[in-house]
């Protein structure tokens, strides 16, 4: 029973709906808060997943919003979901490909790590942008200070996570559409 709420409260945060749904995401709007306290457990270590497809997932999505005792970053995709591996990161972080040192606010960073995944999708002739949000999303602040897009190389697509402080966080994968979430408990 516990599982079902949980699975329905996750279900409220990414619905992704422009009429009441005030999640942030690329026009950065805010969600209000959740009134359903639960048990947030979490790890500060390396959280990983397989890819559901062989097929590049390609991102359509990425939003950003706070909740009750968490915040909460989304990356929808198309296609099915990528493989991943989510852990914090010391800086400076480096973007992919070039190596240029990326900026980030916050105190400590989680790096989201994708594959096969990419924003611009090269199965159709010439190549077309998929991910047509801002590279830069800025958090609710507590604990998410910003999300940065790292990179975007040889289908590996990787964000940073800037944060307040260092915090537990846990990784969820949602269906329909599919999704990568990650949650940061509030400190």
């Amino acid at each position: 029973m516990a599982a079902a709420a949980t699975l329905a409260l996750v279900g409220l945060g990414c619905a992704g709906s422009d009429d009441d749904d005030q999640t942030r995401s690329v026009t950065t709007t805010t969600t209000a808060p959740t009134t359903t306290a639960e048990s947030f457990e979490g790890t500060t270590g390396v959280v990983t997943g397989e890819a559901t497809s062989s097929e590049t997932a390609l991102l359509e999505r990425v939003a950003v919003g706070s909740h009750e005792g968490y915040d909460r970053v989304v990356f929808q995709f198309r296609d099915g979901l990528p493989g991943y591996r989510v852990e914090y990161a010391e800086p400076p972080l480096h973007e992919d490909g070039s190596g240029n040192v990326v900026e980030l606010d916050g105190n400590a960073f989680v790096v989201v790590r994708m594959e096969p995944a990419s924003g611009f999708d090269l199965t159709v002739p010439e190549g077309k942008l998929v991910y047509t949000g801002p590279r830069r999303l800025p958090g609710p602040g507590t604990p998410v200070l910003e999300v940065v897009r790292t990179g975007d190389f040889e289908a590996v697509l990787t964000w940073g996570v800037g944060l307040e402080a260092r915090v537990p966080y846990r990784v969820l994968t949602l269906e329909n559409p599919a999704r990568i979430v990650v949650d940061f408990a509030a400190p």
